[in-house]
Formats: structure tokens, sequence, C-alpha cells
């Protein structure tokens, strides 16, 4: 996917995937409820309780994080077992931009003041790109497809859209979707500003799958596209004014510039960012979990989620639907479930 050209997966003949399982490891924010604010910003996740414990030991503080948005999110969808564990085919798609950064940075400053021979065994393996997904497939036994998405400012998004991707083509038969960043002093310089520990874990599978085995959806991923502008991006949502938008969720820099009416008429506009501080690789997941919040409590409208902007180059959007059992045509609007 490249910032030149749509991506559009809008597909009204795809396999419906839903939303099945959230979970939140973020300080100030309890449940994913609260997204949509106002934050009571006390509370919820505790990093310094929260990221202890036998199986997080000799792991960076990223992965820690995701581990712990994962366990939440899969035993809110029902997926565990008695052991923590589901064997099925789930795949795990980790965004992140800058979550192993401080290992990287650790690594070479070892190798500048001892040489190779200073770097820890133990230490080493979290250098790589790829490990808080890998660590997550490990823990949970997820023997789908692994991968992760460092994308800039649509990564969150494209995550979700790639883990619904997976889904409708077979190749798995769940994800996890994980934004993940770690609050510490090279995050700090690299954004120019203080952030915070940030994970969040959407869990998806098909709708059918999802019925089939009782679990309650909470939103469907409808479409998605990523462009060089808001513009054309919503054309490959396939997000009209036909579609009324219930609830966007964009920062001010996309808003300003959206140039859509039926976007600057949405009942409701939430800038997580403005309240939370810069997510970067995790603003997208969590919007999702934002709008599953949205959908599942009954609200009429979509809900669209977008990342990126004309400060970025290029934008994100995805289209999410109220969930099956909550669609106007099988029960009333704004009927709670």
């Amino acid at each position: 996917m490249n910032a030149t050209s749509t991506t559009h997966t809008s597909n009204p003949n795809a396999r419906d995937v839903v939303v099945t399982g959230i979970g939140l490891a973020l300080p100030g924010v309890a449940t994913y409820g609260d997204l949509l604010g106002p934050l009571p910003g006390e509370g919820g996740f505790d990093p310094a309780t929260g990221l202890i414990g036998r199986e997080l030991r000799h792991k960076d503080r990223a992965s820690r994080l995701a581990l712990r948005a994962a366990e939440f999110a899969l035993h809110d969808a029902g997926l565990t077992d008695a052991d923590d564990t589901f064997t099925g085919s789930t795949a795990v798609v980790v965004s992140t931009n800058l979550g192993n950064a401080d290992s990287v940075c650790e690594a070479t400053d070892t190798i500048a003041t001892a040489g190779v021979m200073g770097l820890s065994p133990l230490a080493l393996p979290q250098t790589s790109s790829n490990v808080i997904a890998g660590w997550v497939a490990i823990r949970y036994r997820l023997r789908g497809p692994n991968l992760s998405v460092c994308n800039g400012a649509t990564s969150g998004l494209d995550a979700v859209a790639w883990a619904r991707n997976l889904i409708i083509a077979g190749r798995a038969e769940a994800a996890v979707v994980v934004g993940v960043e770690p609050a510490g002093d090279v995050v700090t310089r690299v954004l120019g500003q203080q952030s915070i520990d940030a994970a969040v874990a959407v869990v998806l599978e098909p709708a059918d799958a999802a019925a089939s085995r009782g679990a309650r959806p909470r939103a469907t991923i409808t479409g998605y596209a990523r462009a060089r502008n808001l513009a054309a991006a919503l054309v490959g949502t396939g997000a009209t004014e036909e579609g009324p938008v219930g609830l966007w969720l964009a920062d001010e820099a996309e808003a300003a510039g959206a140039g859509a009416s039926h976007l600057l008429a949405a009942r409701r506009r939430i800038d997580l960012e403005s309240q939370l501080g810069p997510l970067s690789g995790a603003l997208g997941v969590l919007q999702c979990a934002a709008a599953a919040a949205y959908l599942a409590g009954g609200a009429t409208g979509n809900v669209l989620a977008t990342a990126g902007g004309p400060r970025r180059d290029a934008t994100a959007a995805l289209l999410l639907n109220p969930p099956p059992a909550l669609r106007p045509s099988t029960q009333e609007r704004g009927q709670h479930p």
C-alpha cells in the first residue's frame, strides 16, 4: 500500500468481519467505553503493577504492554481456555512505530562503548522489529500469520485492514490486532513531547463464526482505504452522504481540511490524541476500540476513523457499521444489546 494510490477493501460480497474482543493497557482508561469521553483520567491500567510477572521477564516494555492488552482482548472475546491459550489459526498483527526503539538504542550504545561482546543474549532479540508480534503469538500459541506494521500515522488503521484481509482470504480463522507504543526517554525525544504507555488490542473474526459460538460482536468493519488525501480515502471506504456518519474519529487538522459536508455534520467527533497525547502506531487500533464502544451501545449511524492527513504522506480511513444483531433490519434503532 503506497501513499499515492487508493487501496479499497469495501466489498459487499466479502465475508463480514466483526470485532468481538477488546483489551486495554492504558493508564486512566478503565474500559473501552471511557474512550467516548470525557476520560476519567484515573484508574485503568497501572504499569507499575501490571507489567510484572514471571511470564513478562526478559521482554521489552512494548512487548509487555502488548501481552497484557492481548490477554484482556482474548478473554473478552471468549477465545482462551483455562490455560490462557487458543489453538486455532489466529493471526497476530501489531502496529507500532517506536515500540522497540529503546532496545535498539540501548544495543547501539552498548556496541559503541563495549563492542559486540558487551551485548546480552537475552536482550538482543528485543531489537527485532517483529519482536512484539512474536511474543504475543508465542504466549498464546497463535499459529496464524504474524506481522508488524510500522507505517507512520496510518499504521494502526492499516493493521486492522491487513487483519481483516487475512480473514477474508481464509488465511486465518481470527486475528488479534495490537497497537502499542511505550513511554520512555527515547520515545519522548523522537516525538518531541511526553507520551504515555498505550496498548490496545482488538479481536477480529468472521461474523458467522462469532455467531456460531455465541460471541457478541461489537462492530462490523466494512470499508478501508489509504490514499493521498481524505477525499480519495472516503471514496475508497464507501463513506457517502447516503450512509450518515454518527461518529468521526479524527484530529483537528483532518477536521479542518475535510471538505465533506456529511463529515462535518457528524453527530460527534472525537480526537483521542488531544485527550491522551501522541499515540503514533496505537492510534488507529484505539480508534477501532472507540468505534466498537459507540456501535455496541446501540447508537445510530456509522463510524469513520481517519488518521494521517495533510501533514503526513497519506490518509487512511476505516468505516465501521453496527454489528449484525444491532442493524435496523433486525433490531430497533437505538436499542441496547
